[in-house]
């Protein structure tokens, strides 16, 4: 009973994302709040329950798996601003390989985001999984981060998939020549992003840090 509301809050968070693309309430929400709508209604429910799956593994039994050093905060430190800015830059950019990004103005020759890492998003999410799972070493952590890192390590190979067949194999090797799944593999050199996503980025990530404490409960500075 005692890991009851950690299981439950994680049922609950992976459903969410599951069960509206594989029953058929996607499309329908979609047709009538349209994508931006369903964008913004999906996103705050998922922040909430993030927030709820976070909060119930920190209530649950505390079972430590390995001890926290101080390098591992000071890690997660200089690796946060780095995700928020590859958050950043992915959201709403021409990259029609993978979620978060968009079809209009993509390139295949010069890819952008898309040049540096194939699945921006993706990454940003295996990289926060990784460094919060390093800090927090106790058994519910351990699970709650490890299973949003398999997911995202998992994800990126189920879309290049789901697209190839998608389009064929022809046109989605075009399309994704000068990418790559690992990080600097494609045509990253050609790509100029502006300054205002760099910007929205720290102004974000100073955010989430003022907001770490008060939210969540622990400082995350060292």
């Amino acid at each position: 009973m005692d890991w009851l509301e950690f299981v439950v809050a994680l049922l609950v968070f992976m459903a969410s994302h599951a069960v509206p693309a594989l029953s058929g309430i996607k499309g329908a929400l979609v047709s009538r709040l349209g994508r931006g709508g369903y964008g913004a209604v999906f996103g705050v429910i998922s922040l909430l329950l993030l927030w709820w799956v976070i909060a119930a593994a920190g209530r649950a039994p505390f079972v430590s798996i390995w001890d926290q050093q101080i390098w591992m905060r000071w890690l997660i430190n200089l690796v946060m601003p780095l995700v928020m800015l590859l958050i950043c830059l992915s959201v709403g950019a021409p990259n029609p390989l993978s979620f978060g990004g968009r079809a209009e103005g993509f390139d295949p020759a010069r890819p952008g985001i898309a040049g540096v890492v194939r699945h921006p998003l993706l990454w940003a999410l295996l990289i926060w999984s990784l460094v919060h799972m390093l800090v927090n070493g106790d058994l519910a952590h351990v699970i709650l981060f490890g299973l949003f890192a398999l997911y995202a390590a998992v994800g990126m190979a189920m879309i290049d998939g789901r697209l190839r067949r998608k389009w064929g194999a022809d046109v989605w090797v075009t399309r994704a020549s000068a990418t790559s799944n690992l990080p600097f593999g494609g045509n990253w050199r050609s790509y100029r992003p502006g300054w205002s996503r760099p910007v929205i980025a720290i102004v974000i990530w100073a955010g989430l840090l003022h907001l770490h404490l008060p939210v969540i409960g622990v400082s995350p500075l060292p």
